[in-house]
């Protein structure tokens, strides 16, 4: 059985942050609103969303054309009106996939109409099991039904329908009212969420389990020049037999339905990057605490009650764009399932997902790949003993499904995705997932694997195609899966939309202050290390190694560049990872820079420890043509590793910390 606790001083796109910073950043978001809502008297009116996990033909196609309008989103599911902005700078790119989308989207610009409905007969076999991502599908489920459609009487007031169906269960999903503007938009019903810039991997919350009824405040439009946005959302969860009433500590357990609150505040202050941060509050039923005092108390002071009377999950997102000719997305979402001892910021049981998507490759092909990693005391809680699950399901990550029920076992899930237009038509989809749980728990698990292989294409109103998955679950049983589609777009009504199509060609060159670079090197470091409290804390000596890296950037001004960076370093004789989503660099002329960065390291221990981490750099640059040299410090505090082999020294704190200060130098080469 895994340990969770809630977000504390000893201990989710809202991270855990200090009181302070958590009072600021709500004072700024309140501020923000009240600003826009003074300078739009007459707001834009409010936006359907886009169908999440139902129609993947078509949500590859929209994730393509936002990438490609150099849009980072953080979060699903996409507002319609967002998507009809992105569009005119998609077609500068792709203008063939820009009238495919145009043409999905006009269902979406009349008074009513029915925009998704979609009918799916399967031949199954083998284990029985869940999924991944499809609202709580059943592997041996021999049918699934979808539906959804809406009546927009004028522009501030829009009321949703729909429903999915499969073997054993049926939920609502996409019924709702939607009142208000673009800068605030309420939506009441059972409205999806997915809280990660990932497409495959969420750890908060996304579409594993079925949706809940909720109310949601969030705006589709971002606000100011910073590029703001923001969401809540409050949840009824499914009912369970297994609440502690009394608090941690307490043995009787009683019956009812947990709220789940969530909140995620993200910015975009130059195009093509945004950054976000995530929470997540699960409290109230058979009861514990659920007033709105307490919900308020549990956000601003993650600690005391909040710990022992709810669970808490917090993560920090980034998304950085390339528009180059080659243009790419990369994603990071670092998450907690609570604090570590040092500051609420820092994230402890973390998960580090990081993923890249190209959306066009020779013009044919796309893809994407992700990987997430997660440590113990996932979607478990000594409050809530079903954990952080809804429906049986987990909130959050697929593959914390694939594990005997609420053991808090670490592990590492990877997704691969090729997408490919053949000459004859259509789209071909070639998908690849893999599981691997950590072997210190009590159960044998084996690896997980799935491949999927799709085919779809238009037939006059409808789009037809045909699904085959096969797999082995993490007991070695096999699974599959043989599925034939139908869906319908819809019937289009009264309104007049513009589908004349744009003549500019499409434009495949490099974008002006785009590069891409690898960096070679060596590292001087020094590590201290605290196992356990009470132990002697002790400081290696300095240590060296080699250093890599591979990275992007954009200019983002005359002087300024944002970019990504992925290190790889041996740092003790153990391989440290670092995987920087901040990456900021002032140049001096032509031939100095000086840089700013931020990331999450992984230090390869006999489990991965975790932690963020912070440093500062100098280039001097073309000490020969597209050739620099730079020099980076970089500082990480609390890299953090959970006890949880029986060889892990024993004592009171649950966690080993290791702190880690490197000097590196390196010679970088530009293309």
């Amino acid at each position: 059985m895994g340990r969770a606790r809630g977000i504390g001083p000893s201990q989710s796109s809202s991270t855990i942050v200090t009181s302070r910073i958590q009072t600021l950043k709500l004072g700024m978001a309140a501020a923000c609103l009240i600003g826009s809502a003074a300078q739009t008297a007459f707001a834009d009116g409010v936006s359907a969303y886009l169908p999440l996990n139902l129609e993947p033909e078509v949500e590859r196609q929209i994730e393509r054309v936002l990438i490609l309008a150099d849009e980072p989103v953080l979060k699903r599911p996409f507002a319609v009106a967002l998507v009809q902005l992105a569009l005119p700078q998609a077609c500068l790119r792709d203008k063939a996939l820009c009238v495919k989308v145009k043409k999905y989207l006009e269902r979406y610009t009349h008074d009513y109409a029915l925009t998704h409905a979609s009918v799916t007969g399967s031949i199954t076999h083998g284990a029985d099991g869940t999924v991944p991502n499809e609202h709580g599908l059943p592997t041996q489920s021999k049918y699934e039904v979808s539906a959804q459609a809406y009546v927009q009487p004028n522009d501030y007031f829009l009321a949703s329908a729909g429903a999915i169906a499969y073997q054993g269960r049926t939920v609502p999903t996409g019924s709702m009212l939607s009142f208000g503007f673009n800068w605030a938009q309420l939506d009441v019903g059972y409205r999806d969420h997915w809280f990660s810039p990932a497409t495959d991997s969420t750890m908060m919350i996304g579409t594993e389990s079925p949706t809940m009824p909720s109310v949601t405040l969030s705006n589709y439009e971002p606000l100011t020049r910073a590029g703001f946005q923001y969401e809540f959302f409050l949840a009824r969860m499914s009912s369970s037999d297994h609440i502690l009433g009394g608090g941690q500590g307490t043995t009787v357990e009683g019956r009812g339905n947990p709220k789940l609150f969530g909140a995620q505040f993200s910015i975009e202050p130059f195009s093509g990057w945004s950054v976000g941060v995530n929470r997540q509050l699960q409290y109230g039923g058979a009861g514990l605490p659920d007033s709105a005092s307490f919900l308020a108390r549990d956000f601003f002071k993650p600690g005391g009650q909040s710990q022992t009377q709810g669970n808490q999950e917090a993560s920090y997102v980034s998304r950085f764009i390339f528009p180059a000719k080659t243009p790419f997305a990369f994603y990071v979402q670092y998450a907690g399932e609570n604090t570590l001892n040092g500051g609420s910021y820092l994230l402890g049981e973390s998960s580090l997902t990081a993923g890249i998507d190209f959306p066009k490759l020779w013009n044919y092909f796309d893809l994407t790949y992700e990987t997430a990693e997660w440590q113990n005391a996932w979607y478990v809680n000594s409050v809530f003993l079903d954990g952080m699950v809804n429906d049986g399901l987990v909130t959050g990550q697929w593959g914390a499904d694939q594990r005997v029920f609420n053991d808090g076992v670490g592990a590492r899930s990877q997704m691969l995705r090729i997408g490919w237009e053949p000459p004859f038509g259509g789209y071909l989809e070639e998908r690849v997932r893999t599981l691997v749980n950590q072997t210190y728990g009590a159960y044998p698990y084996h690896h997980y694997l799935d491949l999927t292989l799709r085919y779809s294409r238009p037939w006059n109103d409808l789009t037809v195609g045909g699904e085959a998955v096969a797999g082995r679950d993490i007991f070695g049983k096999s699974f599959s899966r043989l599925s034939g589609f139908v869906r319908y777009g819809g019937t289009q009504h009264t309104r007049d939309y513009d589908t004349e199509d744009d003549d500019t060609p499409s434009d495949s060159g490099d974008v002006q202050g785009t590069e891409l670079f690898v960096d070679a090197g060596a590292n001087a470091n020094r590590v201290r290390i605290d196992l356990q409290k009470g132990l002697p804390i002790t400081t290696s000596k300095v240590m060296y190694g080699p250093h890599v890296a591979f990275g992007a950037r954009r200019a983002v001004s005359d002087n300024n560049d944002l970019g990504v960076r992925i290190e790889i370093d041996q740092v003790d004789d153990h391989s440290l990872i670092g995987v920087r989503p901040v990456d900021y660099r002032y140049r001096i002329g032509e031939t100095a820079a000086i840089s700013v960065f931020a990331g999450v390291n992984r230090y390869a221990l006999a489990t991965p420890a975790y932690s963020l981490y912070a440093g500062l750099g100098a280039q001097w640059r073309n000490v020969f043509p597209k050739w620099d040299f730079g020099v980076d410090l970089r500082y990480a505090q609390n890299v953090a590793r959970n006890h949880v082999l029986a060889t892990d020294p024993q004592g009171i704190r649950p966690d080993s910390f290791y702190k880690i200060e490197s000097v590196v130098g390196y010679i970088s080469r530009r293309f």
